[in-house]
């Protein structure tokens, strides 16, 4: 039996708890994992918040995509990204529903081995925000010598996309708040504060012009400054203001209507980011770890929305 964490109706973190469910075999092309450590992300938040809909016929609802952990059976053909997959193998599981668990049963397709160098809740909040952050970089076309303005950068997704970028070879000017900046410094980007007169201090800070622009954060703010700096509308990318970046010929990127889910960038990106972050170029900075049993303590911490780093939950 997997203890589970599950949402029993639609609300707030109250109505999460956590369930006995059996797991099966492996079968053909899958692995089970025994969990070490399950990434926790707004998603999963507004899973079970209304936000998607409340048709009761979803509920229960496991919740969770990404998590790191130990190989413990193998079905036939179990070929992963990066090879055979065998017993006794670390790895992390991405796209993996219902992460938040003791035990998973996935297709061996999810799963790439875990870098020895990153612990277990750092493997377990490396994949939904980075491969976020490499497909808004890929969108946008982010290279070497370019200067991009990347908004909400000391967020999860901003984060990655700051060392993502230099890591390309680009400038990053990156909008935050004060308290914030000697964090995104000590990554390579140059930091501004948002606020009134955004847009003064961005052209201060890159007086050769930006290239791209990156909303993640979604205000109306992010998108005026960056129609206003950025000539090309097609390297201005949003995943958060969905009507607004549509009407205004942005890229929009995601899982809402209309938007680029960018499904094949985000899986090929997965063995870069292992790669990355093994070498150290990239890095998972874990701020909370809670027990797999206050998965709601989780999520209340992740919706106040004050977080720089990752925050997992420990079986």
């Amino acid at each position: 039996m997997a203890s589970v964490v599950i949402a029993t109706a639609f609300g707030g973190p109250e109505v999460l708890s956590v369930a006995d469910e059996p797991t099966a075999e492996p079968g053909p092309g899958e692995a089970r994992i025994e969990v070490r450590a399950a990434g926790v992300n707004p998603i999963d938040a507004k899973a079970y918040s209304g936000a998607f809909g409340s048709d009761p016929a979803r509920l229960p609802l496991r919740l969770g995509s990404e998590a790191a952990g130990v190989v413990t059976a193998v079905g036939p053909d179990a070929v992963g990204p990066a090879g055979p997959i065998t017993a006794g193998q670390e790895v992390i599981a991405f796209r993996a529903p219902g992460a938040y668990a003791t035990e998973l049963v996935l297709p061996a397709e999810a799963l790439v081995p875990k870098p020895a160098a990153l612990d277990w809740a750092q493997a377990a909040g490396l994949m939904v925000t980075g491969a976020t952050a490499w497909h808004v970089l890929t969108a946008t076309d982010v290279d070497k010598g370019d200067t991009v303005l990347i908004h909400a950068a000391a967020g999860g997704v901003g984060v990655m996309a700051v060392q993502l970028a230099a890591a390309r070879g680009a400038r990053v000017v990156a909008t935050a708040s004060p308290a914030r900046h000697d964090f995104l410094r000590g990554l390579g980007a140059v930091p501004v504060a948002y606020g009134a007169g955004l847009a003064d201090r961005v052209r201060a800070a890159a007086p050769g012009g930006i290239d791209a622009a990156l909303d993640l954060v979604g205000t109306d703010e992010a998108i005026d400054v960056s129609l206003a700096l950025v000539a090309d509308r097609a390297r201005i990318a949003t995943i958060a203001a969905f009507a607004r970046g549509l009407e205004a010929g942005i890229k929009v990127l995601g899982g809402a209507p209309g938007a680029d889910p960018g499904t094949t960038i985000r899986a090929a990106a997965r063995l870069d980011l292992a790669r990355l972050s093994g070498e150290g170029t990239l890095r998972v900075f874990v701020t909370q770890t809670f027990p797999l049993a206050d998965a709601a303590g989780a999520h209340r911490a992740i919706m106040g929305g004050h977080a720089t780093g990752k925050i997992a939950l420990i079986p």
